[in-house]
Parts: C-alpha cells; sequence; structure tokens
C-alpha cells in the first residue's frame, strides 16, 4: 500500500484548519512582555560577591609573587650593561666570530651602510632631513651593541644571530630611503628654482 508522499502533503494542507486564538491574546501577551522587560534589576551587591573578589585579588597576588620570586639557593648573575661596553671592559662578539659566512654577511652590509652614508652630501636644506636619518641610525648602533652583548653573554643562538642581520638589514634600507629622500628633495628644489625664475 505504497502511497505517494506528495499527495499525503496535498491533503494535508487542504485538511489543514488554521487553529484561532482567542481574543486578545497577543495583546495580552505583549503587555506582560512589556512589563518583564521594564523591570528595572536591582543591583544588589551581596557580601559573596565582595568576598569572591577580595579572595581572587589575593590569590593572583599571591601566585605573582611566587612566581617573580628569586629562590634563595640561587644567585643573580649581573648582565654587562652599555656602559662597561662603551668603556671596553668587556670584548663582544659579532657575526664574524661565529662563522665565516655571517662575516661574509655583516661585511657586506657594513660596506654598504658605510658606502652610502659616504655619498651624502651636507647642505642646509638637507642638513634637517639627515640629522633625522642620523638619529635613526645611531639607535639602531646602539640596538646592535646591545644584541652583541646579549651573543657575548648567551652564546650564539638562532633568534640573537637573526636580530643582528635583521638590524643591518634595516640600518641598509634607512640609508637607502635618506637616498631616496634626497633625491626628491634635490629634484623640488630644482623644479622650485626653475618655477622663480
Amino acid at each position: 500500500m505504497a502511497q505517494d508522499i506528495r499527495e499525503l502533503f496535498q491533503k494535508e494542507q487542504k485538511n489543514e484548519t488554521q487553529a484561532n486564538l482567542p481574543a486578545g491574546h497577543e495583546a495580552r501577551f505583549l503587555k506582560k512582555l512589556d512589563a518583564e522587560f521594564s523591570k528595572t534589576p536591582k543591583t544588589t551587591w551581596s557580601w559573596w560577591y565582595i568576598a569572591a573578589s577580595i579572595v581572587v585579588v589575593l590569590g593572583v597576588g599571591f601566585g605573582t609573587f611566587k612566581y617573580f620570586q628569586v629562590p634563595g639557593n640561587i644567585q643573580v648573575v649581573d648582565t654587562p650593561t652599555d656602559t662597561e661596553f662603551n668603556k671596553g671592559e668587556i670584548p663582544t662578539r659579532t657575526l664574524g666570530d661565529i662563522s665565516p659566512d655571517l662575516k661574509k654577511v655583516e661585511d657586506y652590509y657594513l660596506a654598504n651602510i658605510n658606502f652610502e652614508l659616504s655619498k651624502v652630501t651636507l647642505t642646509p636644506e638637507n642638513k634637517d632631513l639627515i640629522d633625522g636619518y642620523l638619529t635613526q641610525l645611531e639607535t639602531l648602533n646602539q640596538e646592535y651593541k646591545r644584541i652583541s652583548l646579549e651573543l657575548t653573554h648567551s652564546g650564539p643562538n638562532e633568534l640573537t644571530v637573526n636580530a643582528l642581520i635583521t638590524n643591518l638589514k634595516f640600518r641598509l634600507n634607512l640609508m637607502y630611503r635618506l637616498k631616496e629622500q634626497l633625491e626628491t628633495l634635490k629634484t623640488t628644489d630644482s623644479i622650485r628654482k626653475r618655477t622663480n625664475v
């Protein structure tokens, strides 16, 4: 006794009667809904909330204290400072001390940085621009010295070597940007002079 399911749905739709809601049901429902949502929530602070907050704060504070506490049997070793480095008291290691290939990389970047720096001509018009770039270059030089100090103190690892190479790349890119800015400044000055003539 197989029946087609489409026929069953069609019969069901014809026989389906719409259930009517009692009169005013929707209005009463909306009125109750508005009454519930218009109530203001009571903001009473129970002493349990306060006590729980204090326990959490004390727990986090104690955990932080224990985490950062130096045990008594471990000696804290001072790392060399930049002033010790600048005085020449501590010999630092460079990329060239690690391997000959890294020495080639370091020499390549330093030679290009110095070459680009040697091509810069200082004029009154570009003095502020060059001073800004030289300040950034000095900041990167100090960072390079700090990373070299870390290399000396901790020994070579991938992060330190990559940081040194990245620093050299940043310094070379900084010199290239300076060169572009100087060329742009030169062309705008020459255009300005031609239009004023």
